[in-house]
């Protein structure tokens, strides 16, 4: 019996095992499902070299937002270990100005012990309007941060702040890479996702609309019927 395929989640900032609870319940059956632990190191280039360690052999790759970072950094150090690779509500681009001096604001604060995880003020940037009140939905938010905790957000913000861009590794990505977005990411808006497939040869875009920066779970029956898709697609290069 050939063994079953590997499939490895990355999540992003405050988020854990939980973000990814739609996609294992779709995949576990049919694929070798691993979530990896991104708390543990204060870089990006440490958190993929982490991940590395977690699994053995080659394997598709799933990352959202803080995921994907560490998600083309394993593309620029191992590219030879992915089959595919799946970049959700993401970037390649480093941070500009403004958003590198917002959040040292944010690690100034969790410094000074007011770390508050993800509060009410801070939700809407997470998840479109129309699901604000879908409590089944933020209750897990609120979950996940909470269970990360503040010191794992200091090293996860530090990671984010001090990354490179990954512009230049994305022409020479050869494997089959999907790209998703939610039309109303805030976070990693849509013009960061066409960017990555605009430079990526093997790259298909999906835009999913009236959805935020957490597609994965916002909409996660599109986000399966992607990735299912995206699965099944041949590994060699089109053309």
């Amino acid at each position: 019996m050939n063994e079953k395929e590997r499939l490895v989640f990355l999540p992003g900032l405050l988020c854990n095992e939980r973000l990814w609870a739609p996609q294992l319940d779709l995949f576990k059956d049919t694929y070798l499902c691993e979530v990896s632990d991104l708390t543990r190191a204060s870089s990006i280039n440490e958190l993929a070299l982490q991940a590395l360690k977690q699994v053995r052999g080659k394997f598709n790759l799933v990352g959202l937002s803080m995921g994907g970072y560490v998600a083309l950094e394993i593309m620029r150090i191992a590219p030879e270990r992915v089959k595919r690779l799946a970049l959700i509500d993401t970037k390649a681009r480093a941070d500009s100005p403004e958003q590198k001096r917002r959040r040292r604001g944010l690690l100034s604060l969790a410094g000074r012990g007011k770390f508050k995880g993800v509060t009410p003020h801070l939700m809407p940037l997470l998840i479109h309007p129309d699901r604000m009140e879908d409590t089944s939905l933020t209750s897990e938010i609120y979950k996940m941060a909470e269970e990360v905790g503040q010191e794992a957000f200091v090293r996860q913000q530090t990671a984010i702040l001090d990354r490179e861009s990954h512009l230049d590794i994305l022409p020479n990505i050869k494997c089959p890479v999907q790209v998703i977005c939610g039309q109303d990411d805030l976070i990693t808006p849509l013009d960061c996702s066409e960017e990555i497939a605009s430079l990526t040869p093997n790259a298909e875009l999906l835009v999913l609309e009236d959805c935020g920066h957490l597609s994965n779970i916002e909409l996660p029956d599109k986000v399966n019927e992607s990735l299912q898709g995206w699965l099944e697609r041949n590994i060699g290069p089109k053309g």
